[in-house]
């Protein structure tokens, strides 16, 4: 009985400890990832992917008349 107990304990110690790992920054947005690649591919002198389009931050949405 107490060995189930340890093991379970263990168990969970570990998925906590795992949970907790990453980075602690704000996420990225697709437009900043994409500038990322491609400064990247550029100091490597690989050829570059293409540009990503600046995003539409006053592109009206569906719900916006509810708020």
């Amino acid at each position: 009985m107490t060995g189930s107990r340890i093991f379970v304990g263990l168990v969970l110690i570990a998925a906590l400890g795992v949970a907790g790992c990453g980075r602690k920054a704000p996420l990225d947005t697709p437009y900043e990832a994409g500038m990322q690649a491609r400064r990247d591919a550029e100091r490597a002198g690989e050829p570059l992917p293409p540009a990503p389009e600046k995003p539409n931050l006053n592109k009206p949405f569906v719900l916006d008349p509810l708020l």
